[in-house]
Formats: structure tokens, sequence, C-alpha cells
């Protein structure tokens, strides 16, 4: 499968050279079978036509969906018209786009951060999925959709994030606000560059310990996999 890699961020700092992009982490998660390119969104790069891959992946970005930025709006008119035509998976920023594109609300929350390892629980299974009643994955995140787009259906979610999975059955798409692609190491750097900062030390420490948990990361590969493979042959 072709897949195109909407990048709408990158690592901070030193982090890009030790990691590597989003996009980058994407491959490494879904793996060697398929053919990858990568779309700079924030230099206004974007498909110039649907059918130049089978499927898009948009990334996590610093950015926030409200953002007077130049790439917001495109993108934003991008996926719309990407919608039931081309298989979508949305992660934390990605889903909050989606979810405002398609007609959704996303705010930067009172609840503040959620950052470390966030369990969602499972509460309305997809074919793609396989039993599991609940996943537990690293987050960063202060902003959260608040208000589903219509025909939006939840799947899994938790008290801090009530819609952590939304599916859009009818149109090929699916997106999740924790990051699969963070493997425990880069969720750690990434908490390390922004602990005093973006939140307390006491925060910054417990999200690391619990990073040190198992995690579906894995898990998660298998479901947006199967989930593609299926709207790819619907």
């Amino acid at each position: 499968m072709k897949i195109g890699l909407l990048e709408t961020g990158e690592p901070p700092g030193d982090l890009l050279q030790a990691y590597g992009g989003y996009g980058a982490m994407f491959e490494a998660l879904l793996g060697p079978g398929h053919v990858y390119r990568t779309y700079d969104v924030q230099r206004g790069e974007l498909p110039q036509d649907l059918a130049e891959n089978d499927a898009y992946v948009i990334t996590g970005s610093a950015a926030g969906v409200y953002d007077p930025l130049p790439w917001i709006e495109p993108l934003k008119a991008f996926l719309r018209q990407a919608k039931g035509e081309t298989p979508l998976v949305g992660v934390c920023f990605g889903h909050q786009i989606m979810a405002e594109a398609f007609g959704g609300k996303v705010v930067k929350s009172e609840k503040g951060w959620g950052v470390g390892l966030h369990a969602y629980e499972v509460t309305d299974p997809a074919p793609w999925m396989d039993g599991a009643d609940a996943v537990a994955v690293p987050a960063s995140h202060q902003d959260q959709v608040v208000e589903p787009p219509p025909g939006a259906r939840v799947l899994a979610g938790s008290a801090f994030t009530p819609y952590g999975i939304l599916s859009y059955d009818e149109a090929k798409a699916i997106s999740m606000q924790f990051h699969p692609e963070f493997d425990p190491a880069y969720a750690t750097a990434l908490i390390e560059a922004r602990r005093g900062t973006r939140f307390s030390e006491e925060q910054a420490d417990a999200a690391i310990a619990s990073l040190a948990q198992a995690n579906d990361r894995a898990r998660m590969a298998e479901w947006i996999n199967r989930f593609l493979a299926q709207a790819a042959g619907a």
C-alpha cells in the first residue's frame, strides 16, 4: 500500500536528529510492507491528487488546530476532499484536525497536559480490533476534541480523554489522541525537554515512571494496518 504521511510537525531541538521525524516514526510503526511518501505540510506541501497514495496518515504537531497558521485551512480542505474517498488515520494533532475539518470542536483543555502512558477503555470495538478491553499508549497533548463531528463513533476513551479513538465508518477514517508512533525512549526525551516549562517536575517524574510499564504500541500498529487493509478493500 502507498501511504502518504502528512507531516504537520517535527520533534523539537536536538530530538529530531536523535530520533528522526514523525514520518519516519510512522514508517517504523507500520512496518516495511508499505511504500511511504512524506509531505511537509507546514511548508505548504500537500498531495496534488488523492490518487498519489492509497491512504494518508496525519501526524502530531506542536501547533493547535485553532492557530492562525497558513497551512491549517488548506489541510482541512484536503481532509474534507479525502473524506470517504481515501482511507485516513489521524494521530494527536491529526485526530484533532480531522475532527475540526469534519464539523467537531477542539479546545485547549482545562484539564491540562496529558503526558506519559495513557490507557483508553474500548467501549465500542471495530472489526479491525482484536477484542482487547483497553489499550495503553504514550500520550502528549493539552488540546482535546470536546465535540465529535456528526457521524463520528467513539471507540475508546478515558475520564481524561473521553474521545480517545474515533471512527468515521462511512468515511473510511479513524483517529486517536495518543501517540502509538512514540517509543518510550522518545516519549521520555520529549518530557525531559519540556520539564519545568510545559509541565511541572512532579508531572514529568510521574509521566516518565509510567512509560516503564508495558504498552500496546505493537497492538496499535496491527490495528492501524488492519484498518487500512479493510478500508482499502471496501
